[in-house]
C-alpha cells in the first residue's frame, strides 16, 4: 500500500491546483500552502519555548481538541501552541484564535516536508485530533521520541487498519504514543491489530459543548426575530435538508424558522431564498423595514450556529441527507432540544445513542420529518422528555478532556 500512499500524497496537490482554477476552496487550499514553511521557519526559528503542536482536520476536529487544547494552555502557561489545519474550512475559520500562538495549514505530506516540518517546531508533545494518519509526519515525529497522542479518534471495522492488505496503515498506528477513542468497540478493533496502548476516553465534544452552553452569549437580533414564537433551527443544512423543510416551513407562517446553511456561499444562499419564499438574511435583519409575512432567518455567517440553538422549540442538524455526514448533534442537544436529522448516520455513534436514550429522531423524508415535528409541537409530555433526555445524555458523557490531561500529568509529557 506504500506505492499508492505515496502516489496519493503526489498527485492531490495537483489536482488541487486544477480544482483552483474554478473552486474557491482548492484555491484556498492551494494559496494557504504557497509560503507555509517559510512562515514556520522564520516564526520558530528562534523559538525557545517548548511547543504543543495540535493537529487538525477542519472546523470540527478543531472543535473536538479544543477542551485538551485549552486546559493545557492553563495549566503549562510557558508552552507555545501550534494549530495546523488540513482543510480551509477550519483554517480560515479560526485562523485568529487566540490561544493558539501560530495557526497554519499543515504543509502536504512527504519525507523532507515532514522533517523540515518537525526539525523546525521541534514540539514536546503532537496531538492528532481524531482522524487523518499522515505516515511521514508520524514518522519523523516517532523518530525523535515525541510524545505523540491520538484524542476521541473513532474506528470502524471496514476501515483499511482493520484489512488484511492493512499492514502499511497499521503501522502509522503503531507510531502513536497512547490513542484515546471514543467507544469500546473502537478499542476492541485496535486490540484484535495488537495495538495495546489504547484506552477509552470518551469523544472532548460533550466537554466543548458544555463549555459552550455555560458561557452562553445572548443574540438580541435572535431573540427579536424569535419574539416567543415556537421555533425550528435546522443547522448546518445541505441542498437535500432543506428540500425535507421547505414544505412545512411555508406552511407554518406562524412559527419562526432559522436556517444555517453549512455552505454560505451567494449561490447557496439564494438557492435557500428560492426553497423558503419568506426569508430575510441574518446581515439585514436590523436593517430591514418591512418584515411582515417573514417566518424564516437565514444565516449568513459563521461562528454563530453553536449559540442559536439555545433559541429552538427543535432543532434539526444537517448532514444526513447526502452530504458530508451528520454536523454536531451535541451542540443542540446541550441546550435540552429535541434533535432530528436524516437517515445516514452510521459512522456517528453519538446519533444512535441520542435516538436510544429519547431525545433524537432520525427522519427518512419529509413526510416523517412532518410527522415528527407535529407530535413534539403537540405532545407536550413527549417534548419535555426529549428535552431532558438530550441533556441528560450530553452531561452523563463529559470527562473525556479530564482523562487526556490526567494521562498527560501522569506520564510527565510535559514540564511546568
Amino acid at each position: 500500500m506504500r506505492p499508492f500512499y505515496y502516489l496519493f500524497i503526489t498527485l492531490y496537490p495537483v489536482a488541487a491546483r486544477v480544482l483552483s482554477l474554478f473552486n474557491k476552496k482548492a484555491k484556498l487550499w492551494v494559496r494557504g500552502r504557497k509560503d507555509v514553511m517559510e512562515d514556520v521557519y522564520h516564526y520558530f526559528k528562534s523559538n525557545t519555548a517548548p511547543v504543543i503542536w495540535f493537529h487538525c482536520a477542519s472546523l470540527g476536529e478543531f472543535e473536538q481538541g479544543r477542551p485538551v487544547l485549552e486546559g493545557l494552555k492553563t495549566m503549562y502557561q510557558r508552552h507555545k501552541i501550534l494549530v495546523t489545519f488540513f482543510s480551509p474550512s477550519g483554517y480560515e475559520i479560526r485562523k485568529n484564535y487566540k490561544l493558539a500562538d501560530f495557526i497554519c495549514y499543515l504543509p502536504m505530506d512527504s519525507p523532507l516536508h515532514a522533517k523540515r516540518f518537525v526539525t523546525t517546531v521541534r514540539p514536546s508533545l503532537v496531538v492528532f485530533v481524531k482522524y487523518e494518519f499522515w505516515f511521514y509526519y508520524l514518522k519523523a515525529i516517532r523518530k525523535r521520541d515525541i510524545p505523540l497522542l491520538l484524542v476521541s479518534g473513532l474506528f470502524r471495522e471496514n476501515q483499511i487498519f482493520f484489512k488484511k492488505y492493512g499492514g502499511f496503515y497499521r503501522r502509522m498506528l503503531r507510531y502513536f504514543t497512547y490513542l484515546f477513542v471514543q467507544t469500546p468497540k473502537a478499542l476492541q478493533l485496535l486490540q484484535s491489530i495488537g495495538i495495546a496502548n489504547a484506552g477509552v476516553s470518551g469523544d472532548t465534544r460533550f466537554d466543548r459543548v458544555l463549555a459552550t452552553a455555560q458561557n452562553f452569549e445572548p443574540v438580541p437580533l435572535i431573540e427579536a426575530f424569535c419574539a416567543g414564537k415556537k421555533t425550528i433551527v435546522a443547522g448546518s443544512t445541505w441542498t437535500e435538508d432543506d428540500e425535507e423543510l421547505d414544505h412545512f416551513v411555508i406552511h407554518h407562517p406562524d412559527m419562526r424558522f432559522i436556517i444555517a446553511p453549512h455552505d454560505i456561499s451567494e449561490e447557496r444562499l439564494k438557492e435557500c431564498e428560492r426553497l423558503y419564499k419568506h426569508t430575510v438574511r441574518y446581515s439585514h435583519l436590523g436593517k430591514a423595514h418591512n418584515t411582515a409575512g417573514i417566518n424564516t432567518l437565514l444565516i449568513d455567517n459563521i461562528g454563530m450556529l453553536s449559540r442559536l440553538y439555545k433559541y429552538a422549540t427543535i432543532c434539526y442538524v444537517g448532514g444526513a441527507f447526502g452530504g458530508d455526514g451528520i454536523h454536531n448533534i451535541l451542540e443542540p442537544a446541550v441546550f435540552a432540544k429535541p434533535v432530528l436529522f436524516g437517515p445516514v448516520h452510521d459512522k456517528f455513534p453519538e446519533a444512535g445513542e441520542l435516538i436510544e436514550a429519547g431525545g433524537a429522531y432520525s427522519i427518512e423524508n419529509a413526510l416523517e420529518l412532518e410527522k415528527v415535528l407535529d407530535e413534539l409541537l403537540s405532545n407536550e409530555e413527549q417534548y419535555a422528555q426529549s428535552c431532558a433526555a438530550s441533556l441528560h445524555y450530553v452531561q452523563g458523557n463529559a470527562g473525556a478532556t479530564g482523562k487526556v490531561i490526567q494521562y498527560i500529568q501522569e506520564k510527565r509529557l510535559l514540564t511546568s
